[in-house]
């Protein structure tokens, strides 16, 4: 069988699954490391005719991640085009299972149940309010209904903008500093947050910055997110004025 994956995510859960079947994926999908796949574009702009050119017997896709007009060209050429949709971990989970089992014909892989099993031993926090912003130039954070917004709900995380009326809402700098929050996390990705890009703008609020790919990727990556975000996640609630 011959896969395209147009998303980093299930790029990584294809490869650690059985990598023979991978013969396409995006510039962004650096993960595993080392793939040697051909390169057909970004996931917004995918080179069609890149992606053509490969044969697949199966592009695996994302409605997030993907545009519409570039899955219906590809459903035009001829091929299989398995779009995904992911806005929750027991949602992710069933999409991982479905695209590898009944998509590239599959056995379940191990490495699934262990990300099942990690997240279900998870003990919360205790709860603590955050926003999370995603991009600057403008500010964005998440809003409602996102992938990364119920891990950290899992976490004991409570988002501040989790009620918004957007899943990606524009918010104002000045307003994100009056939240009343007791942190922010930075995550890597999509803008790269750092310890000298992000944390400056909020003076006296506690930083937590987590690794991107661990808060936003569903996949393999799944296994050790909990144990990695809470270790992020806890240092910086400790190093809060006056504790918690």
């Amino acid at each position: 069988m011959r896969v395209v994956s147009l998303v980093p995510s299930l790029t990584e859960a294809v490869a650690a699954t059985a990598p023979g079947l991978l013969v396409g994926a995006t510039d962004w999908c650096s993960h595993p490391a080392g793939l040697d796949v051909v390169r057909v574009g970004g996931t917004k702009n995918p080179d069609v005719a890149a992606v053509a050119a490969l044969r697949p017997d199966l592009v695996i896709a994302n409605e997030e991640e993907n545009r519409e007009p570039d899955l219906a060209a590809l459903r035009a050429a001829g091929f299989d085009v398995m779009v995904t949709e992911v806005r929750g971990l027991d949602q992710a989970l069933s999409e991982l299972e479905r695209v590898l089992v009944e998509g590239c014909g599959l056995a379940r892989p191990r490495w699934l149940d262990d990300a099942r099993a990690a997240w279900s031993a998870v003990v919360p926090l205790a709860a603590a309010r955050a926003f999370v912003p995603i991009w600057r130039r403008p500010w964005m954070v998440l809003g409602r209904d996102t992938f990364a917004g119920d891990l950290l709900a899992r976490l004991g995380v409570v988002n501040v903008y989790g009620g918004h009326a957007e899943r990606y809402p524009r918010i104002a700098l000045d307003a994100l500093r009056e939240t009343g929050a007791d942190l922010v996390v930075l995550p890597d990705e999509p803008y790269a947050f750092g310890p000298d890009d992000g944390p400056e703008s909020f003076a006296g609020l506690p930083a937590a910055l987590v690794d991107g790919r661990a808060l936003t990727w569903y996949g393999p990556s799944l296994v050790d997110a909990p144990r990695v975000l809470i270790a992020a996640l806890s240092a910086a609630l400790r190093a809060a004025p006056h504790g918690r």
